[in-house]
């Protein structure tokens, strides 16, 4: 089943699936079931759902088929065994961590990974005894060098949503199996569209489904998808921290989903278009998107992926100030300030990768700008960001 079609009936009720309706109609989406206690007429129903909890009514923090229909699509889509939903991507990434380590065990952390993932490293993981060492995401199968005897996990990040950076996971994770460590992957920039982590080695995927899988920017919501050797560990785990995600942020999240196919097309299209026109810029030293051939780790992109988001960056010359940005920034007319992104909206947020830096330190001399590629059309879009050069060329 080609994609568009997979990803327009994958979760969607059917007979014999949990949310399906009745012999003789069938909603197209299913419904927000708003729930916590769960009645049973039975002590004897009772003790069979306390039994048999996953995809059950058993209590609302458990999920209902609102719940189960998108964890359904997203399995389908990644090529796992089952999912769980989380209250937002963050809540998902430290959830798939915490699963897997406990005092004493070491990680290995991709260094351009998102920046929360990284205070969570250096403060929850440090507070029970979990090392991390941040590593090289160009390193590949290098990375065996940095596991240690109570390594337990490597963390990818592909590419990073900053400075984009495309990691070569079959490398990596062949490295961690041979170790026995599992690998999970933030895949928030590829969705499961272009790029599907679990057939290249790793055991689990995260995605921030808050940016693409919603796509309107008025929903927070984590979805972690794991392979069936890591399911029971990981599913213990979140059921213990109390992860549940709330019916309207995922219904949303179901509702975008059916349109991320088309929106996906379009973000590609246009930022490629403007990333290309960027290299022509003589304010721009570098052009930072996984699909240009001068972007790190580019030809594992080619290899590994079956396109692009609208997320990228740009490093401009080293003589602009970051006030000078601000001037450029400040005046745009169609691209929002502001963190997140994968909405329909297009945002242009200036960052300073050093102190985010540990294990490669960030050399480049000019202030960057992550630019967010929304479905505006890319000729305004162009027209909006032209002026701002000339902004700041005034500005310096």
């Amino acid at each position: 089943m080609k994609k568009d079609t997979q990803i327009s009936n994958a979760g969607r009720p059917k007979a014999g699936k949990p949310g399906y309706q009745s012999r003789d109609k069938e909603m197209v989406n299913t419904p927000v079931y708003r729930a916590s206690t769960i009645l049973y007429d039975t002590i004897a129903d009772l003790k069979y759902a306390t039994k048999h909890k996953n995809r059950n009514f058993y209590y609302g923090r458990r999920g209902t088929p609102t719940q189960w229909s998108l964890r359904d699509a997203m399995v389908e889509l990644d090529g796992g065994h089952d999912a769980l939903l989380h209250p937002s991507g963050l809540a998902a990434v430290t959830t798939a961590i915490y699963a897997f380590v406990r005092a004493g065990d070491h990680i290995l952390m991709a260094d351009t990974c998102y920046e929360p993932t990284r205070i969570f490293c250096n403060i929850a993981l440090k507070k029970i005894g979990v090392e991390t060492t941040f590593y090289d995401p160009l390193i590949g199968a290098g990375i065996a060098d940095l596991m240690q005897d109570n390594t337990v996990l490597v963390f990818v990040e592909s590419p990073g949503s900053l400075t984009f950076e495309v990691s070569d996971l079959p490398a990596i994770s062949k490295a961690a199996k041979a170790k026995g460590a599992k690998v999970l992957v933030d895949n928030t920039w590829g969705t499961p569209l272009l790029y599907r982590p679990l057939e290249h080695g790793a055991d689990v995927v995260i995605h921030a489904a808050t940016k693409y899988i919603v796509g309107h920017s008025d929903a927070m919501l984590g979805i972690t998808v794991c392979n069936e050797e890591s399911w029971d560990v990981f599913q213990r785990q979140s059921f213990v921290m109390g992860q549940a995600a709330a019916p309207d942020d995922v219904y949303l999240a179901s509702r975008g989903l059916r349109t991320l196919a088309v929106r996906m097309r379009q973000h590609e299209a246009s930022g490629l278009k403007i990333a290309k026109w960027m290299e022509t810029r003589p304010e721009v030293a570098e052009v930072r998107h996984p699909a240009l051939p001068t972007c790190p780790g580019h030809d594992i992109w080619k290899r590994d992926f079956d396109g692009a988001s609208g997320l990228f960056s740009i490093i401009l010359h080293e003589h602009y100030s970051d006030d000078a940005v601000a001037v450029m920034i400040d005046g745009l007319d169609l691209f929002g300030i502001g963190y997140s992104w994968g909405g329909f909206e297009s945002l242009a947020l200036p960052a300073d990768p050093k102190g985010e830096r540990t294990a490669v330190p960030w050399k480049a001399k000019g202030p960057l700008i992550r630019f967010n590629i929304g479905l505006e059309d890319v000729d305004d879009l162009q027209a909006d960001l032209e002026a701002g050069f000339e902004r700041l060329n005034g500005a310096i």
